[in-house]
């Protein structure tokens, strides 16, 4: 393997118009004061260059190397610090989602994030299992995916893989099946009354304390109801889950 076989031939971008390039004026800019304000490691891809544009401080993601240092390593730092097996598990995401991208119609195609997991191995050899998630920024008049977005934070899951794909608005997932080699559809999500109203009571800046007194119940009820509802969301925080049912109107 080498740093080609993650760049699809289907999303191969060979040049970028004028038209294109006024889709990136000071982009980096708003992408900056997020990274300052979140835990999360941020970079973004550039498909055309093969590389990475930007690369956040978080030392999440760095294994102990500067942003610069990874921006300029671009994927071979993924052929350091990625374990062997779940390399090739990135491999495959690469081909099964822009297989899935692909049949996307183009006025859709921002729309689309798509979730997974593996292993960084950082340089005192310790194994991190992180979640990657990944959403096209700019696209070509083709549709092609000219920058992505990508978001990392430690997984809650306990093994790699776990390949979801998500569309804003749509109450819906795709998960891949590695072992049968094919998408499907979850159910959709439904929040309890119980979960809508902690939600709702976060989105206000509300502490636990201050939801279990709202809604006159304990804090380790809040505590109880809070973890079914990241599970059931797939998220790790209140901060995610806020997202995500905002994002797919379920409050």
């Amino acid at each position: 393997a080498d740093v080609n076989d993650f760049f699809s031939f289907k999303n191969t971008i060979d040049n970028i118009s004028n038209d294109e390039q006024k889709q990136t004026s000071n982009y980096l800019q708003p992408i900056e004061a997020f990274a300052r304000t979140t835990y999360k490691s941020i970079y973004v891809i550039d498909y055309q260059e093969k590389g990475f544009e930007y690369v956040s401080d978080n030392p999440l993601f760095l294994c102990g190397h500067s942003a610069t240092e990874v921006q300029e390593m671009g994927y071979a730092f993924y052929f350091k610090y990625v374990i062997e097996e779940d390399l090739n598990l990135l491999l495959k995401i690469n081909t099964v989602g822009f297989d899935f991208y692909e049949k996307i119609p183009l006025e859709e195609r921002k729309n689309y994030t798509i979730s997974y997991d593996y292993h960084l191995k950082n340089q005192e050899g310790k194994k991190i299992l992180i979640n990657q998630k990944l959403t096209p920024m700019f696209l070509t008049d083709e549709g092609k995916i000219w920058k992505a977005l990508c978001l990392i934070s430690m997984s809650p899951e306990s093994n790699a893989g776990n390949i979801k794909v998500y569309k804003k608005g749509d109450n819906k997932i795709f998960n891949y099946d590695l072992d049968g080699d094919f998408w499907k559809e979850t159910q959709v999500i439904k929040l309890s009354s119980r979960e809508k109203e902690i939600l709702q009571y976060s989105t206000r800046g509300y502490t636990i304390s201050e939801v279990a007194d709202a809604i006159f119940v304990s804090p380790d009820t809040v505590k109880f109801h809070r973890k079914k509802l990241f599970d059931k969301l797939d998220v790790a925080n209140i901060s995610e889950a806020i997202a995500y049912a905002t994002n797919n109107r379920l409050v």
